[in-house]
């Protein structure tokens, strides 16, 4: 953390966060992630609810939603602190998808459609998931989508399949991103954001993918979904007809500031495993792992990676508080694919310095490591958030 974007509400919070992760969630994380998901849902309500009675849950929302009131800098560095446990985000309500769900709808739905979902969501009281990216077409081009939304009177008729539905599993709806104007001459105003229940006959869960070897279920968990038939109603639209990729690149921005500072958090953790293991492993009677240069190396490359990571979100989401995503566009950009490149060697070097250990389910490092693999992939794939960023900056040199 640095100092230079403490607020006088942060500095009463993070401790009482730190001391919340420490007492109440490090203990028990290994246990959860370990074992199958929903053995642990009880634990996971209990603590929810304690952080409910702390005034500490879902600090992105107002206080009179229920909330700490922090505006996107201040949930940033909050965010960061959460991201040293896998559970840390699911516990205080501010997990993804559910985080962007939320901001979507609180920017865009209609009242009924705030009170019938958004509201039980922000509550805590059920959860929910996105379904946009489709396994047919390359989600680097999200414009090539099949699932198709047509109206036929007061209700939408929803037929298509997608995948990486993060966290459908034990969800209570879902919003897709369905074309719902084929013909339109502009791609980017085709498709429209709906919301369906995930108990509507035409909705199936096929199958929760396997990553890297884990199926996973419930919050931990990645699906293949189908639209067969399924019928909503009309009113279930978010926005307007044709203003999907709008309101997608609306849920982005905020959302690329809450990845990267997990994956900052992530890496903070990880660092100070790596550390610990490094200070304390004997390599004979004489000496430790730390006594040697590489690794020393390794240590000083990655807290030098580290801290320019958390500088240029911080920076990047102060410029979003002061002028918005859109003039922000590059740096959202540049950070995507730099925090996720730094978490990558984090959790590698990391690894690396526990031998064996490291890629067993006995520390934390493999299941980030399987998890977070992605970090690379969805929001964007690097190569296309450097291209986009490069072609940004060659123009301003008068190459178009």
């Amino acid at each position: 953390m640095t100092e230079l974007f403490l607020t006088p509400k942060l500095q009463l919070l993070l401790p009482l966060y730190k001391s919340f992760l420490q007492n109440e969630i490090y203990p028990i994380e290994l246990g959860v992630i370990t074992k199958p998901f929903r053995q642990s849902l009880p634990a996971i309500k209990a603590l929810r609810e304690k952080a409910k009675a702390q005034k500490l849950f879902a600090p992105h929302l107002s206080f009179e939603e229920g909330g700490a009131g922090l505006n996107i800098m201040e949930f940033a560095q909050v965010s960061e602190l959460l991201g040293t446990s896998p559970l840390g985000h699911l516990i205080f309500n501010c997990n993804a998808p559910d985080i962007g769900n939320m901001e979507l709808m609180h920017q865009f739905a209609s009242a009924e459609l705030k009170k019938n979902y958004l509201h039980p969501l922000m509550a805590g009281e059920i959860r929910s998931c996105f379904a946009m990216t489709e396994p047919e077409f390359a989600g680097s081009n999200p414009v090539n989508m099949a699932t198709v939304a047509k109206r036929e009177g007061d209700q939408y008729i929803i037929n298509g399949h997608k995948w990486f539905t993060t966290a459908a599993d034990g969800a209570n709806f879902t919003i897709v991103m369905a074309v719902t104007d084929p013909e339109n001459p502009n791609p980017y105003m085709r498709a429209s954001m709906i919301v369906v229940p995930l108990n509507n006959p035409g909705f199936e869960l096929v199958r929760n993918i396997s990553i890297m070897g884990e199926a996973g279920e419930d919050y931990f968990s990645h699906a293949e979904v189908r639209f067969t038939n399924c019928s909503v109603p009309v009113g279930n639209l978010i926005g307007q007809e044709g203003q999907g990729f709008a309101l997608a690149q609306a849920r982005l921005g905020p959302g690329r500031i809450h990845h990267c500072m997990r994956w900052i958090g992530i890496c903070e953790r990880a660092f100070e495993l790596m550390c610990k293991r490094a200070a304390t492993r004997k390599l004979s009677d004489r000496k430790f792992l730390g006594q040697q240069q590489i690794i020393q190396a390794w240590i000083a490359e990655c807290r030098a990676n580290i801290n320019a990571a958390r500088l240029m979100v911080l920076h990047t989401a102060y410029a979003m508080e002061k002028h918005g995503a859109k003039a922000a566009k590059e740096e959202i950009s540049t950070i995507k694919f730099f925090v996720a490149d730094v978490l990558m060697k984090t959790l590698d070097k990391a690894i690396q310095v526990h031998g064996a250990l490291g890629i067993t389910d006995d520390t934390l490092l493999s299941f980030w490591y399987r998890h977070e693999r992605g970090a690379r992939i969805y929001d964007g794939p690097d190569e296309v958030h450097k291209v986009s960023l490069a072609k940004a900056i060659l123009k301003s040199y008068g190459l178009e």
